[in-house]
Order: C-alpha cells, then structure tokens, then sequence
C-alpha cells in the first residue's frame, strides 16, 4: 500500500499517518527523516544533500527525489509507504509519478483531508498558546497556509486529475477522521 497525506498545516496529517502506520505495518517516509538519515549515512546524495542544507538552501526537487529513491530501494518500504512532506509543488508530483513509474509502482491513493482554514488557524493559536506561543506564531501559520494554498494545494488537483485524489473532511475529531481514511483504506486492502 502507498499513499500520500495532503492536508495543510494543523490538519492532522502527522497524526493519521502514525495511525496508519500502526494499523497497516507501513512505514512512514518523512523526507525531513530522510534528509537526515542519507546525510548520516555518508551517501553520494546524503553528502550533497548535507552541503545544501549546511549552506541553510532548500534541497532541490533532483535530490530529494534521490533521497526518495534511495529510501523506495530499502527493504522496509517493500510493504508499503506513507510519503509525509513530499510532494509539496507539482513539479515534485510529476517527479515523483516519473520515480514510481520507473519503478514499476503506483500509489494507491492519496488522501487529502479537508479542513476549514479558520478552525485550522484556531487549531494552531491554540496549540500555540499552549506552548507559550506569541503573536509572531500567528503571522507564521498565516505564510504557512498562503505557501500551502499557491504551492501545495495544486498538487491536490493534479492527482484529481489522475483519478487517486479522495478527499474526507477533517473537521471532525481525530478519531472521526481516522474513520473517514480508515473505511477508504480498507478498501484498499480488500481490492
């Protein structure tokens, strides 16, 4: 089984995919997990990867595809992933269709949960002033939700295109939710 979280900031999407990993023995593919790991490792890519990151640049779309690549070709994804943080931009979808593709894999849905973008940005003032948050966190989830609708949100639409896009509403509790993805994954695993 391999799926795609989308969702933006504060919809939940860390906390069902740890749910889903738990369920289905999948592994879960952070890419920021994966930056680290292939740049500990010492890899060819790590090793670029670690020289774009201790400039403070972003890892272009080449080599977080590598890193991805890299971690498909592990053992532990065999059975299944969830990609967490990737993709973010159409570019790194279209990347990302050409990887499996040549790989002669697909995925098997990705699931966009839907979300209110008030009760989103209540969400996180919330969790912020739990942690002693300030006002400059505020103006973070703003940008945060404006990268999210110009960069991200599209993303949606391009696999929509594809036919694998199923979107739940995420307004519910986290355990509503897991639900509304769980009756759509089983699925899956029954097909």
């Amino acid at each position: 089984m391999r799926l795609i979280l989308l969702g933006p900031p504060g919809a939940g999407k860390g906390t069902q995919a740890q749910r889903l990993v738990e369920k289905y023995g999948i592994v879960q593919l952070s890419t920021g997990d994966m930056l680290r790991a292939s740049a500990a490792a010492g890899t060819p890519v790590g090793s670029k990867a670690k020289a774009i990151m201790d400039r403070g640049d972003l890892v272009p779309d080449d080599v977080m595809i590598e890193i991805i690549a890299e971690r498909l070709d592990e053992p532990g994804s065999s059975k299944g992933f969830i990609l967490d943080g990737f993709p973010r931009t159409v570019a790194q979808a279209e990347a990302l269709d050409t990887l499996l593709d040549q790989r002669d894999l697909a995925l098997d849905a990705i699931i966009e949960i839907k979300v209110d973008e008030q009760v989103l940005i209540d969400r996180i003032a919330g969790r912020s002033k739990e942690t002693g948050g300030t006002r400059g966190d505020d103006q973070s989830t703003a940008k945060r939700l404006e990268v999210y609708r110009k960069q991200t949100a599209p993303v949606a639409d391009h696999y929509r295109r594809k036919g694998v896009l199923v979107s739940v509403d995420g307004m519910g509790t986290m355990d509503e939710v897991a639900a509304l993805i769980d009756r759509h994954v089983q699925s899956l695993v029954e097909a």
